[in-house]
């Protein structure tokens, strides 16, 4: 596999080795040898999985408080979305900034969302099914979010009106958002 860096400390772009032939192909989505040997040692405990029907659904941009906060890595299995990443870290020289990559069936390529990040994707065609594990359960009592369009982030969504679940309508921008994470915490 190829671990490709972004600006944002932790957050890494995988993209697995894939062999392909007129079948189809194969890959392993996840070893975990392979990722501890280039430094992803995260102890993933759960697989969840979302089906977006419409293209335009965007669900974000969601973290967990510490001390329920979980690590993702995020792939989609058919479709296609544009994911986001955002630095909720307090002090962080990248507080506040965020980064965008297409993940789809094509590319296979999978992303890592550290704790202290929030997340958030737009599904750009129809039937989209978006697969992650995390290395933490889900706590309706540490669930949080920020507004998807905050203008002090600045997220350029390829999309303008979104299908947004009531709850991701109503976050609070960053500046009022709940965070816990401050920068040099264990990731």
């Amino acid at each position: 596999m190829e671990i490709i860096n972004t600006k944002l400390e932790g957050v890494v772009i995988i993209e697995p080795k894939v062999f392909g032939d007129n079948r189809g192909f194969f890959m392993e989505s996840y070893n975990q040898e392979k990722f501890q040997q280039v430094g992803l040692k995260y102890k993933l405990i759960q697989d969840n999985h979302s089906l977006s029907v419409e293209p335009g659904v965007l669900r974000g941009l969601h973290y967990q408080l510490n001390p329920k906060a979980q690590t993702k890595i995020v792939r989609v299995a058919t479709g296609a979305i544009y994911d986001v990443v955002v630095d909720i870290r307090k002090e962080s020289p990248t507080f506040g900034e965020w980064i965008g990559a297409i993940l789809s069936e094509h590319n296979k390529r999978q992303i890592v969302v550290p704790k202290g990040f929030a997340h958030g994707f737009c599904t750009l065609v129809p039937n989209t099914n978006v697969l992650y594990k995390v290395d933490e359960y889900y706590s309706k009592e540490h669930d949080r979010g920020i507004l998807w369009n905050d203008p002090d982030i600045g997220i350029e969504w390829p999309i303008c009106n979104p299908i947004l679940s009531e709850k991701d309508k109503v976050h609070p921008p960053l500046t009022g958002a709940d965070i816990n994470f401050q920068y040099g915490d264990k990731i």
